[in-house]
């Protein structure tokens, strides 16, 4: 990829996956028990849905769905629900996708430093702001103290 900053970059890694259609009101992804599955959106778009409630919208041509469940092999925090009719690549076996696709992995690495980046400086533009407010929520300190210092999961024996 030429332009990490292109999510268009993306699509030219996708010849080979299969494309899909699907009508608005759709659901690719649903909140719950991981599929293992990645869509890259092609046309349309698509609404980010946590506990029933729309947190996101993207209709950017290029951009990756269901990364996270996939990276961490957890379940899906959020449904991916289409908002117009969608043309997406479907991945079946992400983890085996971004193995073997190092050029995604590294973008999609760039998109998750870049969402770290603007929550943490969010929470301490939060911080700052209600410092001197005796309404400050202290869990602000807390879930600043885990976006910087926590890299990975300890592993048994105490090493990471």
């Amino acid at each position: 990829m030429e332009n990490d900053d292109s999510l268009h970059a993306v699509l030219e890694h996708c010849d080979d996956l299969p494309r899909e259609q699907h009508k608005a009101g759709a659901v690719l992804l649903a909140e719950g028990p991981g599929t293992g599955r990645m869509y890259i959106l092609v046309k349309g778009a698509v609404e980010i849905l946590h506990d029933g409630q729309t947190v996101a919208a993207i209709d950017e041509p290029g951009a990756i769905l269901g990364e996270m469940s996939a990276l961490l092999g957890t379940g899906h925090v959020a449904s991916v629900r289409a908002a117009t009719d969608v043309v997406a690549y479907r991945i079946d076996d992400a983890r085996t996708f971004l193995r073997d696709n190092p050029e995604i992995g590294l973008h999609i690495a760039v998109i998750l430093a870049r969402r770290l980046h603007d929550s943490s400086i969010y929470l301490a533009d939060y911080k700052r702001q209600y410092a001197d407010n005796p309404d400050h929520f202290p869990l602000v300190d807390e879930v600043l103290e885990i976006l910087v210092q926590r890299q990975s999961k300890k592993k048994r024996g105490g090493r990471p």
